[in-house]
């Protein structure tokens, strides 16, 4: 098992080390192609790759927060992720 993080904003890859998480591999796109049973995946994923993430015995962590209106679009830093009340949830996705 392996935890990796998706993402390419280098203020969340900051946020997710300083809360100590022990992450296996950075990427910036998911390729399941190298992904197996059990892994745990950290990101902002599309809800269609989030469910193939959990039909194939992965855990998925959203990195969830509330970002207002007017910073939609812009790279957030740690501190502001921090000031976001930014949080790793985890979710099991299911497509119907």
């Amino acid at each position: 098992m392996k935890t990796i993080f998706v993402g390419r904003h280098l203020g969340a890859k900051e946020w997710v080390e300083k809360q100590g998480y022990q992450i296996d591999e950075w990427v910036e796109h998911l390729d399941l192609k190298h992904f197996v049973s059990g892994d745990h995946v950290i990101g902002t994923l599309p809800i269609q790759l989030a469910a193939e993430v959990c039909r194939l015995g992965g855990r998925y962590f959203h990195l969830e927060m509330h970002v207002p209106f007017d910073k939609r679009g812009h790279e957030l830093s740690c501190e502001e992720l921090e000031q976001l009340d930014a949080k790793l949830t985890e979710f099991i996705v299911e497509r119907l």
